[in-house]
């Protein structure tokens, strides 16, 4: 499903640009008779002080990303962005026979009915998809207009020109769909942990995506980790990451990351067997984990504790790199990180 917005542009090549809350990444593909294959990425952390108000996080996310942009070497200034969390929806509609003027007014109605916020002060874009019936069925994405407008102009201040907005959820299907392959009945689910929000995008053999941000994430299982140890949250994440020795032996932090993730399991448990009551003929036996995946002992913890099989998720095991030894060293060490990145570089204008 190609959410674009109505621009008049030739097609031509763009980069996914994923601004999160605590880094930025890039990634930029080149689409062949074989598929995809990356020609550059990036990732660069955002400066984050303890006094750090709202003015300044905007100018360091600024300066992440035109950092990030300038170590990729990418010269295109077309960026595809996304949006997550509470000012966003996905929701799978369908109407009785509608004729092709109605079905606007019939999706803008539902959208007010089950959005979580004021569709007069968002966008709402449609897909509609056949049901082999008199039906109008599709679904419908819609994402609050400050939302929208703070990540356009995150990209316009780094010199970068926001011509799509997707949602994470999405951007992860389509990414997923392109390389890896499922039995018919069975169904998709994947689990990107970023810093702010938990996003699980779900795909049943029905077509018909289903997405959840939830409000515990990384950033949440960091700080809850630091204040149990009394530690900083920049030493947790240095070492949940192995990028030095424990400080001291009572950083050891396997308890500490098991008790830490416990809220985040039980809603990521809940949504699942939510789902799985709607959609009766849905069977998930695996989930695919990607973003803060790559914390030590993170995998075998979901898998010992989630109601399906968990394995890591790096969509870069699949899809070539034909960039420089950086670009390979970074999807080598972060590629699960970098998946909502591909996923909007694989969006087409």
């Amino acid at each position: 499903m190609d959410w674009r917005r109505l621009l008049n542009l030739e097609e031509t090549q763009v980069l996914g640009l994923d601004i999160g809350s605590s880094a930025v990444r890039i990634v930029q593909l080149r689409k062949d008779d074989a598929g995809y294959v990356v020609t550059a990425a990036g990732i660069t952390e955002i400066a984050n002080g303890k006094e750090t108000g709202q003015e300044q996080k905007e100018i360091n996310t600024v300066r992440a990303i035109s950092e990030c942009l300038q170590s990729t070497g990418i010269q295109t200034r077309l960026a595809v962005c996304g949006v997550c969390g509470p000012e966003t929806a996905v929701r799978f509609f369908k109407f009785p026979s509608l004729s092709p003027e109605e079905v606007q007014g019939a999706v803008l109605l539902e959208a007010a009915q089950v959005c979580p916020f004021n569709v007069d002060d968002g966008a709402v874009d449609y897909q509609l998809m056949p049901d082999g019936g008199d039906s109008v069925c599709g679904v419908l994405v819609a994402a609050t207009n400050k939302l929208i407008e703070r990540k356009r102009q995150l990209a316009k201040e780094a010199s970068l020109d926001c011509v799509l907005m997707d949602v994470d959820g999405l951007a992860l299907l389509n990414c997923f769909s392109k390389y890896e392959k499922t039995e018919a009945g069975r169904t998709t689910a994947i689990l990107n942990i970023g810093s702010s929000y938990t996003t699980l995008a779900i795909m049943g053999d029905n077509a018909l995506p289903f997405i959840r941000d939830i409000a515990y994430a990384g950033g949440t299982i960091v700080k809850e980790i630091a204040a149990e140890k009394g530690v900083s949250m920049e030493a947790v994440k240095k070492t949940l990451l192995g990028r030095e020795n424990p400080v001291g032996p009572e950083m050891g932090l396997g308890d500490s990351l098991e008790k830490a993730c416990q809220k985040l399991i039980v809603d990521v448990t809940e949504t699942l067997r939510y789902y799985t009551a709607q959609e009766k003929s849905a069977v998930i036996e695996k989930i695919f984990v990607c973003g803060f995946a790559l914390v030590k002992g993170f995998i075998e913890l979901l898998d010992s504790r989630l109601p399906a099989r968990t394995v890591l998720w790096n969509p870069f095991d699949k899809i070539p790199c034909d960039g420089d030894q950086n670009c390979r060293d970074i999807l080598q060490k972060n590629g699960p990180a970098m998946a909502v990145a591909a996923g909007l570089a694989m969006r087409s204008i």
